[in-house]
């Protein structure tokens, strides 16, 4: 049976940031779905059932390789979970990894007064592009078409959207797991992968390289995964 690739977006961002690898695969013959998450914090908190309903609607009935990018990845264990024995390999791309097991937040406590200082009277946080100067947005995605597609997909977030606690189910990293990183700062995470036992790959760029250079992102999931 056809693997699938499911290509999770952060929800801080939207699913234009999986989009072109997603037409990379299917140029190649591989089945690829970018579930669109921008809607996650219309129901409110807890946040992470709706993220895992959402995804599970959107993929098929097959073997799949989950893939998360940023903050995604703290969702693939449940997502995992949600999805059963179907997930045959998980590939955190740029992305946080959870622990083993326990509860985990979006943000790194160092972050969270950065985040407090950006959010609003009512809580809630400016789209995440909003949050860098827009020389560093520019450099992450230099079309300005893109970037205009890009910002204007984003939502505006909760700021308890970083602060509530995700539960990580123990067993999830059972599965084969890899990273794939670009650059700083998830060199650091990286070299936890590493630690972990884990494929580690990179291909250089910035933060959304997925967007600049898919082709070269596609190989690197396709190897990582086994898949190819």
């Amino acid at each position: 049976m056809e693997t699938t690739f499911v290509l999770v977006h952060s929800p801080s961002v939207g699913p234009s940031t999986w989009a072109p690898v997603a037409e990379s695969l299917e140029r190649r013959g591989r089945a690829a779905v970018v579930p669109e998450l921008t809607g996650v914090a219309a129901g409110g908190p807890p946040y992470w059932p709706w993220v895992v309903q959402s995804v599970r609607a959107a993929t098929p009935d097959t073997p799949v390789v989950l893939v998360g990018h940023s903050n995604a990845g703290f969702f693939l264990p449940l997502i995992k979970e949600g999805l059963g024995e179907r997930v045959v390999a998980c590939v955190f791309a740029d992305a946080h990894i959870p622990p083993r097991d326990g509860l985990v937040r979006l943000a790194e406590e160092e972050f969270l007064p950065f985040l407090h200082d950006l959010a609003g009277p009512d809580g809630v946080l400016p789209r995440w592009t909003d949050w860098w100067d827009e020389e560093d947005v520019v450099a992450m995605l230099p079309d300005p078409a893109v970037r205009v597609e890009v910002a204007g997909e984003q939502p505006r977030l909760p700021l308890d959207y970083y602060t509530q606690a995700i539960p990580v189910p123990a067993g999830w990293d059972e599965v084969r797991c890899s990273f794939l990183w670009y650059g700083p700062p998830y060199d650091r995470i990286a070299e936890k992968a590493a630690r972990r036992g884990w494929p580690v790959s990179r291909v250089p760029g910035k933060h959304l390289h997925q967007i600049i250079d898919p082709e070269g992102v596609t190989d690197a999931l396709l190897k990582l995964s086994r898949k190819s």
